[in-house]
């Protein structure tokens, strides 16, 4: 187990226990109240033929002994309810056990994206059996994009998908991942883990797609998240993030880990809308 990540259960659950006095059961409901955050985000060199083009991204689902099925399976309700035209996938789709990759693999054979859905893996499935989840995750039919990419292509113009391995337990080759994209290329990169952006130097990179740390899960007004599985803060807890090479979109998730609940911060289904950079 690595330092941030007992440091982030230990905080969240001490955190929990002064917050439980006073919220009662409110943490552990608001883990479930799933939410939808619409955001519009410029992606540098999109041509126009891709304006508007509508991405889902989920991250974190955990399916394991805290998140149930049936919650995964709302979850792809809503997102499928969303009709975008991609899904993106950032990692951690199993709390660890083996038993859950093919479950959850079966609620995500069930999204659905005209142009596709891509993914790759994060700390926690390789904690599991990254094989089995990869494998599953291809017969649900999604795109693996760890180290790899693809062109989305609409008459003669591209959109370059692409992913590298998990911060923690894989390796990073952007290169590999962008391919023959050049400056002029649109691009987005998942990393499950955001503190990746502090270490892209690939200026090619648009857009980057994470998750990884919940918001921190619980949050305190005013203050923000006390324990958070990154080296940098705050920084990336959530939402759109400047990253020294490129704009960074953390997600909160879906799932949990650790203590199954969440204070002030809701876990999202992301539903992004492209736009050209201003």
């Amino acid at each position: 187990m690595t330092i941030e990540r007992r440091k982030f259960f230990k905080g969240a659950a001490a955190s929990l226990l002064g917050l439980g006095l006073a919220g009662g059961a409110y943490p552990f409901l608001e883990a479930r109240w799933c939410r939808v955050t619409r955001v519009r985000v410029p992606l540098r060199n999109l041509p126009a033929a891709f304006e508007g083009t509508t991405l889902a991204h989920l991250t974190d689902i955990h399916h394991g002994p805290n998140v149930s099925i049936e919650y995964v399976r709302h979850v792809v309700d809503m997102t499928n309810a969303l009709k975008p035209d991609l899904v993106m996938l950032t990692g951690d789709f199993v709390h660890r056990g083996h038993p859950h990759i093919e479950p959850v693999a079966g609620e995500l054979a069930r999204l659905r994206a005209g142009m596709g859905k891509f993914a790759v893996l994060g700390n926690h499935d390789h904690w599991g059996n990254p094989a089995d989840m990869r494998a599953a995750l291809v017969s649900a039919g999604v795109t693996l994009a760890e180290n790899r990419g693809e062109w989305i292509e609409r008459g003669c113009n591209r959109l370059r998908v692409a992913g590298v391995g998990d911060l923690w337990e894989d390796r990073q080759d952007p290169a590999s991942a962008l391919g023959d994209a050049d400056e002029g290329d649109a691009t987005i990169l998942m990393s499950h883990n955001p503190d990746y952006a502090e270490y892209l130097t690939d200026r090619r990179v648009g857009l980057m797609l994470s998750g990884h740390t919940h918001g921190g899960q619980i949050r305190v007004p005013g203050y923000g998240a006390p324990i958070l599985p990154s080296r940098f803060g705050q920084k990336y807890a959530q939402g759109l993030v400047e990253g020294p090479a490129c704009p960074v979109y953390v997600s909160r998730g879906v799932g949990t880990a650790g203590p199954p609940a969440r204070f002030f911060c809701r876990p999202e289904v992301v539903h992004i809308t492209l736009t050209s950079s201003a």
